[in-house]
């Protein structure tokens, strides 16, 4: 499968196509006015009204007295979606108590069409917020989540992740080529976590374990912090022990639900 050109005879419905570039826009500007849309997208402003009002008329954008923004429906939709992930409703208590006995910052995280999404975070009492949302898309060869992932997936796919979405470096420390990759992914598989030092967020360290469940990843759990609590000490002695601990909690409730 290639991830950016499914094989389906390149059958595609174009206003469909419009109206999902049009709640892109939205989504990353925030409130935005018909010709901001019409801008973006390089197309007339009566085109850009159309599809605004259409999707406005659905649910799924709210116009305001400063323009138009997304609606809370996608909020209700992100939480249908998540619910079906055989993951989530396990790990979220387990969640939870990894980010309180830590004072951390713990997430869950799955890959879909070969990024990274975390699906829910948890905040310790020490936590410094990274700015990594829940329902984030991200690449995965700068996350710890990511990483952790990729080392359970086949080769031929994570190429296949690589040739999709390149490797683009956020700081001087993002891995940048495929051998890189590979040989990291190596040693995640043999000391068994994941670590992101750096990689995407100066001042930032992460690690990460997979979520095992009848030999497949389903996903990954990890925490994530500043580089002057995140030390290698501190990593080896108390956080990777609880990330594991609660990690193996989640797979034995998954496999016996």
């Amino acid at each position: 499968m290639n991830l950016n050109d499914p094989d389906d005879g390149g059958k595609r419905v174009a206003a469909v196509q419009r109206a999902f570039e049009v709640v892109s826009v939205l989504r990353d500007a925030g409130t935005v006015r018909i010709s901001d849309v019409a801008d973006a997208l390089d197309i007339p402003t009566s085109t850009a009204h159309v599809h605004l009002k259409t999707l406005e008329s659905a649910g799924y954008v709210v116009q305001g007295a400063d323009g138009y923004r997304l609606g809370l429906q996608f909020l209700r939709d992100g939480a249908v979606a998540r619910s079906e992930l055989r993951a989530y409703s396990t790990a979220k208590s387990e969640i939870d108590n990894l980010a309180e006995s830590t004072g951390e910052v713990a997430n869950l995280g799955v890959e879909e069409n070969g990024q990274r999404v975390i699906v829910y975070q948890a905040e310790g009492s020490e936590a410094v917020y990274d700015n990594a949302l829940v329902g984030e898309y991200t690449n995965m060869h700068w996350t710890a989540l990511g990483k952790a992932i990729l080392a359970e997936l086949p080769d031929d796919y994570v190429e296949e992740i690589v040739d999709s979405y390149g490797l683009p470096t956020a700081t001087e420390n993002t891995i940048d080529t495929p051998e890189a990759l590979f040989e990291t992914l190596t040693a995640i598989r043999e000391r068994g976590f994941a670590l992101e030092d750096e990689e995407r967020r100066t001042g930032i360290r992460s690690i990460a374990v997979p979520l095992e469940v009848e030999d497949r990843v389903v996903g990954a759990v990890s925490l994530s912090g500043p580089k002057e609590r995140f030390d290698d000490d501190r990593i080896e002695d108390e956080l990777l022990p609880a990330l594991k601990d609660r990690t193996n909690v989640v797979e034995v409730k998954i496999a016996y639900e």
